[in-house]
């Protein structure tokens, strides 16, 4: 199994926005988490296409773009037009997410689904088979600097006993309350690729990130002992 540390930008100093993405891109991170909100799913405003499209040109990062936005079927093919690798809908925000879904995979970008805590994981199990990636939230969505909620945990290793049983490839990524105490957890219950924001942009932004990597890579080690 691959694994990514996915930086979050939704932390990021935005004043030296393009200094921190050369920073992270040399020092091991080849994910960049965008967390797109429209202050309707969720509380809160962030950013839209025209900064990743700007962003885009600086960075050759794999752009993990999740959009918290009410229909994003609608803004589709503008988040691939900015560079988008990846984008992920949530489950709850969709009238039609199959629909969604294909509107995704149509423009050859991957394709993930998320759901929040209160979501039960089995609601997206038979949208396994036409997706790359499940992102569970592991706080409420809308707000950095969270506490990580425990009975998320659960919902990660029911997901992962599923993905392994079916045979597929579908990645669990997890974001929400990732840090040095928490890592831990969720990569244990089956997660690979792990967003962590305040966690990881601090003042000395080269340090963290090769710490984050490092509490990481420790975590792998130790699962593959048992």
């Amino acid at each position: 199994m691959k694994y990514e540390l996915c930086p979050s930008m939704l932390a990021c100093n935005f004043n030296k926005i393009g200094e921190q993405l050369r920073v992270l891109s040399e020092n091991g991170i080849n994910w960049l988490h965008i967390d797109v909100m429209d202050g309707n799913f969720v509380p809160s405003i962030s950013f839209g296409q025209p900064l990743i499209a700007s962003i885009r040109k600086e960075s050759n990062l794999f752009f993990d773009t999740h959009l918290m936005i009410v229909e994003p079927i609608r803004y589709i093919e503008d988040f691939v037009k900015a560079g988008s690798d990846s984008i992920t809908i949530h489950y709850e925000a969709c009238k039609d997410v199959k629909k969604c879904i294909e509107k995704i995979k149509s423009h050859n970008v991957k394709v993930g689904i998320s759901v929040k805590p209160n979501t039960k994981i089995e609601e997206i199990y038979e949208l396994l088979p036409s997706i790359d990636m499940v992102l569970i939230m592991t706080v409420e969505p809308g707000f950095g600097g969270q506490s990580y909620i425990d009975s998320c945990t659960e919902k990660i290793y029911k997901l992962r006993k599923e993905i392994d049983k079916r045979k597929l490839n579908t990645i669990i990524q997890v974001d929400g309350g990732i840090n040095q105490l928490t890592i831990n957890k969720v990569i244990e219950a089956g997660a690979s690729h792990i967003v962590a924001g305040s966690w990881i942009f601090k003042e000395n932004l080269k340090d963290s990130v090769l710490n984050g990597i490092s509490e990481m890579n420790k975590c792998i080690d130790l699962l593959k002992e048992k």
